[in-house]
């Protein structure tokens, strides 16, 4: 009977220390604690922290260069060690290849400079932007839209105001297609010369009938002609908008032959140029062949938005070590 007795007592201390909440606290510690040093002894997860370092890459501040004037920041990398981990622990060695990559934001960007026209996107940045000024040429727009289409490209169209007002229905086609609308004034005007007053209204009205139009809200301003003076600048931006330029002009108003256009983009384009274009005969009859062409340069052709953003792309995610 007593032997029974001890056994009892045996056996109800032993419940009661298992089921002491306190008793599960520790050993969830211990657990966790064991799990832990594991981890951080794992020679694998050494090696990645160790390697992280080397390929890093650090991110590039917006700035204004003395001749390109505005020049956008670009995303840095660093390695996310614990999903890179994830990824190489079933091998349980180390793969460059599996490396997984986080951005890391500039500290300055465009909207953080002084008032200034952008020229081109960051020279790292392997993409091209088309820029299409439309205030005429109606009749070479589809014809350009289906060739943007075919090879699933996306432009930035800058509308004259008055255009849009006087052909709502091709400027609601440029937008469902997919493309992004600029600010381009309302009648063409000379903004070098034009007052203040003048530069206002033109930008503000071009402003509210691309909204009106295409539901659209604009970002960018390219002036006409490229003809713009600093107060120019400064009064697009007090409106929100950032004035665009161009890297590479195709001189498309003059009439060349499209082989004549082709060679002129293809040869000067790079990482971050801006092609500035109208709809014209020309220019639709060489767009197909352009294309190709900075394609097979390994270079990704996007909106104005896409190049103009510290956003990396393709290739360009991982370093090469």
């Amino acid at each position: 009977m007593r032997k029974i007795g001890y056994t009892l007592v045996i056996v109800i201390s032993g419940f009661l220390i298992v089921a002491n909440p306190f008793t599960d606290q520790y050993m969830s510690l211990a657990l966790n604690e064991s799990i832990s040093v594991s981890k951080v002894d794992d020679p694998l997860l050494i090696e990645i922290k160790e390697q992280a370092k080397t390929f890093e890459v650090p991110a590039k501040d917006a700035v204004i260069d003395r001749v390109w004037k505005a020049i956008p920041g670009l995303n840095g990398l660093k390695v996310d060690v614990n999903a890179s981990y994830k990824k190489m622990k079933k091998d349980g060695s180390f793969d460059k290849e599996k490396l997984v990559f986080s951005e890391v934001k500039p500290k300055i960007h465009l909207e953080d400079l002084e008032p200034s026209p952008i020229y081109k996107g960051h020279p790292d940045k392997p993409m091209v932007s088309l820029l299409i000024n439309v205030a005429w040429g109606n009749e070479y727009l589809p014809k350009m839209l289906e060739t943007l289409k075919k090879h699933n490209v996306k432009a930035t169209f800058f509308l004259e105001g008055r255009w849009t007002q006087n052909n709502p229905d091709l400027a609601k086609m440029i937008v469902a297609a997919g493309h992004e609308i600029g600010n381009h004034s309302y009648t063409h005007p000379d903004l070098k010369v034009a007052s203040d007053q003048k530069t206002k209204e033109e930008i503000a009205k071009t402003n509210e009938v691309i909204e009106a139009t295409t539901e659209q809200k604009v970002k960018w301003f390219a002036p006409p002609s490229g003809s713009y003076r600093n107060q120019t600048v400064n009064i697009a931006n007090g409106q929100g908008l950032l004035t665009v330029m161009w890297t590479v002009d195709t001189i498309d108003w003059q009439k060349p032959s499209p082989e004549t256009i082709i060679n002129r983009v293809v040869n000067k384009v790079e990482n971050g140029s801006m092609v500035l274009m109208h709809p014209t005969e020309s220019t639709a009859n060489a767009l197909d062949r352009m294309i190709v062409g900075i394609k097979d340069k390994d270079l990704q052709i996007g909106t104005v938005t896409s190049l103009l953003s510290e956003e990396r792309i393709g290739s360009h995610e991982k370093p090469k070590k």
